[in-house]
């Protein structure tokens, strides 16, 4: 008889012990949300290692966010003054790139429904939206494996958020392929909560203090300018011909693929300045890519990088897609 009330007591103990124990992720979730989403306004500073191309490469970004809608993410390759920055203020959502002195206005809302890891109500939203999401613990951390939300999400469909457990904030997010490889790494360095900025501190004239616009007839082209390449590996899909074309400020070159389903053209020509720093207007959503921000439609994307500007057209090719063609053209698949 007291061998059984001892073992009844130990089974008691340990089921207090379990229900004392670590935190459902339900509890977790509330806490995240209740900690991120309550916040006024914060900033950050990360490192973002993307590992797509034959080389990885390092981008610094600094985030500036004030409820409910004021952003500021500025993204700079490491070693080198090429940066691009993307502000959402009163007026709509810009994309600045100092170096041509371009600033493009879009009319969209993101980033409400394109989640991006280095924003934290981005990825809280993530953690709430996915029911399959699920929690593991490791050390002094959570871990929450989700389903991505941004418009990579076909070819980098799931992530890791990496959560230290006494401050619960982010500490570095893995966004994977669909073989679980790690593809781009999320590093917060450092991140305060409660910091609210004014909406003046948004505005697009003020992001550029400071730097040398090129003058209105000056070109980014060079003479030996190189052709850049999608690096696919999409059966049937060939590059069906080469074309090139003198225009005013260089040359313009086509390259056209097909062979399959999937047809589709790319366009890059040198980068030019404009004319003056109005903003342009321009049709699409603003795609972070990574390496630049492209403008994404139904049918095109485009964007600037290391001088050139790229346009991807196709009738066939899904959104997804196009993402696809761009961000392998960041490889080093140059000729």
């Amino acid at each position: 008889m007291r061998t059984r009330i001892v073992a009844l007591m130990l089974v008691m103990v340990m089921v207090l012990l379990a229900a004392c124990g670590s935190p459902s992720k339900e509890d977790v979730m509330k806490k995240l949300s209740g900690k991120w989403n309550d916040a006024k306004g914060y900033e950050l500073q990360a490192t973002m290692e993307i590992k797509t191309g034959a080389e990885p490469r390092l981008y610094d970004v600094t985030v500036w966010h004030t409820k409910p809608d004021f952003y500021k993410v500025n993204v700079t390759q490491g070693g080198t003054q090429d940066s691009q920055m993307i502000v959402r203020n009163e007026e709509g959502v810009f994309v600045v790139t100092p170096s041509l002195g371009k600033t493009y206005k879009f009319q969209s809302d993101w980033p409400t429904q394109n989640s991006m890891g280095y924003l934290i109500g981005s990825l809280s939203d993530d953690i709430k939206a996915d029911k399959e999401a699920k929690m593991t613990e490791k050390d002094k951390t959570y871990v929450f494996e989700t389903a991505t939300r941004n418009n990579h999400k076909k070819v980098l469909p799931t992530q890791e958020i990496h959560i230290d457990k006494k401050t619960l904030l982010p500490k570095h997010v893995s966004v994977m392929d669909a073989n679980k490889e790690e593809k781009i790494r999320i590093t917060f360095s450092k991140i305060t909560l409660g910091i609210e900025h004014r909406p003046s501190d948004f505005a697009v004239d003020q992001e550029d203090k400071g730097t040398e616009k090129p003058k209105a007839d000056e070109s980014t082209d060079q003479t030996d300018q190189q052709t850049y390449y999608p690096n696919l590996n999409w059966e049937d899909t060939t590059l069906l011909s080469e074309q090139t074309a003198s225009t005013d400020d260089g040359t313009r070159f086509f390259l056209t693929y097909g062979g399959g389903k999937r047809e589709f053209v790319v366009v890059q020509e040198p980068a030019k300045a404009p004319d003056n720093q109005m903003p342009v207007s321009i049709e699409g959503d603003p795609v972070d890519l990574g390496f630049a921000v492209a403008a994404l439609t139904e049918t095109s994307i485009r964007w600037e990088q290391n001088g050139v500007a790229f346009f991807v057209a196709s009738n066939t090719l899904s959104k997804e897609e196009l993402i696809e063609v761009a961000s392998s053209m960041a490889t080093d698949n140059v000729k």
